[in-house]
């Protein structure tokens, strides 16, 4: 094997172990809690501790490895990572284990946006760095798929530690891999200087949001602590903007968002965030609160989706060379909002195989707007390939939780006026649940709108293809 492929190979492993990290805890939360004697907001903190460094250091992380080399951050990022993961299993104290997920979320902050910036800086733009984003989607959604099961199986035949333990062998095989196989790939043109200011404000500003999302359900959103973390985040954010305008080495070049394909990629994936990530969260209370599944059996209910967006992330790079992905991802899109809006059919009465359909779609969907991505690649400078990847991703973050937060928020007001007209618990669940998927739909269809606009091909870009298509896909360098 080359070592293109082997440099593949080691940042989807570290893919596929940040993934999993991200969602296997939860099926083991009962777990955690009994051994530990953890209090609710204990427990909150386990998973809170984690996304709220993740999703503050992104852009920084993102920077950071165009400043000082993407593989140096990605051995770093993946060592800090391994090792918390280390010290999370042995935790016999919810302030070790808090502290142990905190540093997680660094390590996961330095190591994420770097996956991406290696693919783009070692594929060719086009058809082999599509083929290559692909294959590391697939890798993602695998890691979706087992997360939930692996977690369970774990945390119930062996112990909860084993939920870390497992990163342990996995991050030290990658860190050898990583350090044989990548070849350091910092651009003449990428910055010099570290931009002090920049990564200050927008890490606050980040926090300060993400803080805000997580912990506004239960302080009260009009709670004075709620309010002025958004309007700190803000005008932090304000304050960010204006640093990157004036800055001669900024950390955000504010030209990026002058670009079609840039800022019609992060709309799009920011729609896409905010109606899926929002869904998944809301249906699982679905099958566990309605349809009175076990939690084993709710994560199992959603392995066949993630599994068919994994298979069609590896297909999508074909589709896209040949139909284009401005029309493959709009399209995408669109069967993804048709398949979250089909699921507000199911009652109360669903099972599992009812569940399938819609759960197909909206897995496949999800699969082939991986083009999304290899299309934003493809239009970044590799100097800016870092940073770029760390706004994909924080993009990501972020909106999942605004997801999370207003169609909760269009679910409970829905809840509460159908329990206020006399339906049952139950009715009333389920009508607010359909209200929010019908929104979750309309957002993911309104992200499909703007990736047609963001990557819609101008007529140069087309007379281009015909020569890339003599190209063969081959992941080499």
């Amino acid at each position: 094997m080359d070592r293109p492929r082997l440099t593949l190979l080691a940042v989807a492993l570290a893919t596929f172990m940040s993934y999993l990290d991200n969602n296997i805890i939860n099926v083991a939360i009962p777990a955690i809690e009994r051994d530990l004697h953890l209090t609710t907001s204990g427990l909150e903190w386990i998973v809170s501790s984690y996304i709220l460094v993740f999703a503050s250091l992104l852009l920084a992380g993102g920077r950071l490895a165009d400043v000082w080399g993407r593989k140096r951050v990605f051995l770093i990022g993946l060592s800090i990572f391994t090792g918390a993961s280390l010290v999370a299993g042995f935790a016999g104290t919810v302030d070790v284990l808090v502290a142990a997920r905190a540093v997680q979320g660094l390590g996961a902050a330095l190591l994420t946006p770097t996956t991406l910036a290696i693919i783009s800086a070692t594929f060719a733009e086009g058809r082999q760095r599509a083929a290559a984003v692909g294959i590391w989607s697939a890798v993602g959604a695998l890691a979706l798929a087992v997360g939930p099961l692996l977690g369970g199986l774990l945390s119930e035949h062996l112990s909860w530690g084993w939920i870390f333990f497992i990163n342990v062998p996995v991050g030290m095989a990658t860190l050898v891999l990583g350090a044989t196989v990548i070849t350091e790939s910092r651009n003449d043109e990428s910055p010099r200087r570290f931009d002090v200011p920049g990564v200050l404000t927008s890490a606050a500003a980040l926090f300060a949001l993400t803080f805000a999302l997580i912990e506004g359900h239960d302080r009260g959103w009009t709670s004075p602590l709620i309010l002025g973390c958004f309007a700190l985040a803000a005008g932090l954010g304000w304050v960010f903007v204006r640093l990157e305008r004036r800055a001669r080495e900024p950390m955000v070049a504010m030209s990026l968002f002058r670009e079609r394909v840039f800022t019609g990629g992060v709309v799009a994936l920011g729609m896409w965030a905010f109606g899926l990530f929002g869904i998944y969260f809301f249906t699982s209370l679905y099958l566990q609160g309605v349809l009175g599944f076990s939690p084993t059996e709710a994560g199992a209910a959603f392995v066949p989706m993630a599994l068919l967006m994994a298979a069609a992330a590896v297909v999508s790079e074909r589709l896209s060379h040949r139909w284009g992905a401005g029309r493959v991802v709009p399209v995408a899109m669109l069967m993804m909002a048709g398949g979250i809006a089909s699921v507000s059919l199911l009652g109360a009465d669903a099972g599992f195989l009812q569940l399938m359909p819609a759960f197909a779609v909206i897995g496949i969907g999800g699969g082939l707007t991986v083009p999304l991505t290899a299309s934003v690649l493809d239009a970044m400078p590799r100097g800016e390939a870092g940073v770029a990847s760390g706004i994909f991703n924080a993009t990501r973050e972020v909106a999942g939780l605004l997801g999370i937060t207003v169609i909760g928020a269009v679910l409970t007001a829905r809840q509460s006026n159908l329990l206020g007209a006399g339906r049952t618990p139950t009715d009333a669940f389920l009508g607010g649940y359909r209200t929010g998927l019908l929104f979750a739909a309309a957002l993911v269809a309104a992200g499909a709108v703007a990736a047609f606009i963001g990557l819609r091909r101008t007529r140069a870009e087309r007379r281009t293809q015909a020569q890339d298509e003599r190209d063969p896909v081959v992941l080499a360098g």
